[in-house]
Parts: C-alpha cells; sequence; structure tokens
C-alpha cells in the first residue's frame, strides 16, 4: 500500500525545533540557519494542514496537534538511527567474501590473512578461490581479486601489485650430473608449465636460449601445483614473483638464474562501484594494498 510521507528533512527541523523549544538551537543542532529551520518547519506545517508551534514575542510553544506530533517524529527518528546503526554495525563486521583464483589464494593471501584477522578481528573473510571471473551481480561476492590487463566493464578495478617471472626449481637441481648453472642448462632438465603455456617461449627468447623446446615438459591446471612439483625435484617452474617469494624466502625454491622478465599483466583489487567504500570492503582492499607495499611489490596508481 502507498504511504502519505511528509518530507524526511522537514521532520527533522520539526522534532529539533520542538525538543529545544528554538529555532535558533536546531538550527546549530543540525547545521543549518535559522531560516532554514523556519521555512523546513513551515513546510510541514503547510503539507499537514495544521499550526504546530505557537510563535510569542521571545518564546516558542507547541500547539496541542505540535506536542502529538512530536513523539511519533521521536519514535520515528529514534527507529531510523537505531536500525541504520545496526545496519552500519553489520556492514563493518561479518562475514566478507573474496573470490580469486586458487594459486593466488594458496600461495599468497591466505598464508598472510592472520595479519588482516589480527587487525580485523571482527570480519570474517571467505575466500572463494576460483578461476572465473566473478559477476557481482549473480553472486554472492563482496570482492575480488583479478589478474589480467584490466578494463573489466562494470566495476571498480585497481591494479596494485605486478610480477616478473623467473626459472625457480628444488635446491637439489644446483647440484648433481647436470647443475643449474645458467639458462643453457635448461635443455638437460624438465620444464614444468601451468595455463599459460606462452610463458616459457617468452621467457627463454627473452634470455636468448634457442636450443631449449619450450613446449616440452608436463603442465598443470594451477600454478600452486606446478610449484609443488618443483618443490618435489621434478623439474624447473617458470615462478610469478608474488606466487613464490614465501617458498624462496623459506628455502623449499630457489633462484638458479638472475635474468627475470616482467610480466605484461598485473594483479587488480576489483569491486562494484557502489561498493567500494563500505567499511568491510575498504579494510580488506587498504589492507591487501599495505601487504604488496611490504612484499615490495606495489603499484601505486
Amino acid at each position: 500500500m502507498s504511504r502519505r510521507l511528509p518530507p524526511l528533512t522537514a521532520v527533522r527541523a520539526f522534532e529539533a525545533a520542538a525538543r529545544h523549544l528554538s529555532f535558533t538551537r536546531a538550527a546549530d543542532e543540525l547545521h543549518v540557519t535559522q531560516a532554514a529551520i523556519s521555512h523546513q518547519v513551515k513546510s510541514l506545517e503547510t503539507w499537514l494542514g495544521l499550526p504546530l508551534f505557537r510563535r510569542g514575542s521571545r518564546a516558542l510553544f507547541l500547539t496541542e496537534e505540535g506536542q502529538s506530533y512530536l513523539a511519533v517524529a521521536r519514535d520515528c527518528l529514534d527507529r531510523l538511527a537505531e536500525g541504520t546503526g545496526r545496519l552500519l554495525m553489520r556492514d563493518r563486521a561479518g562475514r566478507l567474501t573474496v573470490s580469486t583464483f586458487q594459486s593466488f589464494a594458496a600461495t599468497w593471501l591466505v598464508p598472510r590473512l592472520g595479519r588482516f584477522r589480527a587487525a580485523h578481528p571482527d570480519i570474517d573473510v571467505w575466500v572463494a578461490a576460483n578461476d572465473k571471473i566473478v559477476d557481482f551481480n549473480q553472486e554472492d561476492v563482496d570482492c575480488a581479486i583479478r589478474y589480467g590487463a584490466g578494463g573489466w566493464p562494470g566495476v571498480k578495478a585497481v591494479r596494485f601489485m605486478t610480477e616478473s617471472v623467473f626459472p625457480v626449481c628444488s635446491p637439489k637441481l644446483l647440484e648433481g650430473a647436470h647443475p643449474l648453472r645458467a639458462p643453457q642448462d635448461l635443455k638437460h632438465h624438465t620444464l614444468l608449465h601451468d595455463h599459460m603455456n606462452e610463458d616459457w617461449r617468452m621467457w627463454l627468447l627473452a634470455a636468448g636460449i634457442d636450443d631449449v623446446d619450450p613446449t616440452r615438459g608436463p603442465s598443470f591446471s594451477h600454478s600452486s601445483m606446478v610449484l609443488q612439483a618443483a618443490m618435489n625435484g621434478q623439474g624447473v617452474a617458470l615462478g610469478r614473483s608474488p606466487l613464490v617469494r614465501d617458498a624462496i624466502a623459506e628455502g623449499t625454491l630457489v633462484q638458479p638464474f638472475k635474468f627475470t622478465l616482467n610480466a605484461y599483466h598485473s594483479y587488480f583489487f576489483v569491486c562494484p562501484e557502489a561498493s567500494a567504500e563500505r567499511p568491510k570492503i575498504a579494510a580488506f582492499r587498504d589492507w591487501l594494498f599495505a601487504e604488496a607495499e611490504r612484499d615490495g611489490m606495489r603499484i601505486k596508481e
């Protein structure tokens, strides 16, 4: 059913003026002019068709109708303020669903989430790991971390981290019959591939290596699987700097050569335009950017 409701601004002005019995003090409270309060009250009286105040020479009095309406207005505004506060508090805490691809979640995001939890104990991060581009209009997802060139329509996408690619392997491959000392030594070892098969070809070309077949070797659907195979000594993987940073620091992977290739694509924080400044989303975004800065990989745009 259609509700016949007065303008909220006029009701707020009336409630403040009635509570203070002063247009001046109501104006101070609402940060407007006394004339604005007088205008809003007059418009409400016109809308109702009833006088709400009796104006004396030096004082302001409520009419009988004004006294009755004050109780209604105060109750409505109090309930509206309480409901708004509960809603905003819920937006500062509770579940936050983050979509990202499996390898990034496993090797970079999840190992760092403890620091986010320590800083924001009231926010429960739910990581939805898959390689599809989430549709915010169809799925219950708050924000996402995407890898690509950007330019996705209908969303706010902020590039926050870049990467370089370079071979990584188990420390065991630095020894043995064919130790890895220079890129030319790759011809004696198995190349491990993820779904971006062109990366090995591009790296070998940039490194000036033309006697290694970039297509040979086993292939895996996720980079985290490739890195696990490399840690087990099954071959040499082409590592992406954010995804191998921790493994190199722990010594489970090594970078046998200094030559690196800057990647064309980058990492983006993505969310709907309308929800970019929601407290939970903004808190996660700011933490994410700080973590990239901490790793020395932050891009500032």
